[in-house]
Order: structure tokens, then C-alpha cells, then sequence
């Protein structure tokens, strides 16, 4: 939802959206939960579907957080 806000703050739309990159600290757990993941995803983003890459990290930032998300738009 924070890349969204972001892209549309800066005068874009989802479908500006040309990579995202999603770093997460369980692989396994992520598609164990991929359903939802895509549930949820098609609930910002709608049908658009940029190029994207799943990396698993050891650690993010914040101790809690398991997904962070990084995005490259053309406004």
C-alpha cells in the first residue's frame, strides 16, 4: 500500500509501476501464504503485473517485518 500512496503522490498510477523487487525473511513462509499474498496484492494493484523478484534476506530494517518492498515506476 506505501508504494502505491508513493507512486500516486508523484503523480502515477499502479499501472506506472514497471518492477517491483520484494525482499522477504522466509521464502517458505511466503508460499505457504502465496494465495493470500495474491489476494491481497490484486487488492492495490488490480491486474497490473510489472516484472518482479522475489529475494530472501536474512534480516530486514525492522525486526518485525518480514516483507519489505521496493518499486521502480515511469511517471
Amino acid at each position: 500500500l506505501n508504494v502505491r500512496a508513493c507512486i500516486e503522490a508523484a503523480g502515477g498510477t499502479p499501472e506506472s509501476i514497471a518492477r517491483l523487487t520484494l525482499y522477504v525473511t522466509d521464502k517458505r513462509e511466503y508460499l505457504a501464504n502465496v494465495k493470500a499474498v495474491g489476494e491481497a496484492y490484486r487488492e492495490v494493484m488490480g491486474k497490473h503485473f510489472p516484472a518482479m523478484a522475489l529475494v530472501e534476506v536474512k534480516a530486514l530494517l525492522e525486526d518485525s517485518a518480514k516483507v519489505e518492498i521496493a518499486a521502480d515506476a515511469i511517471i
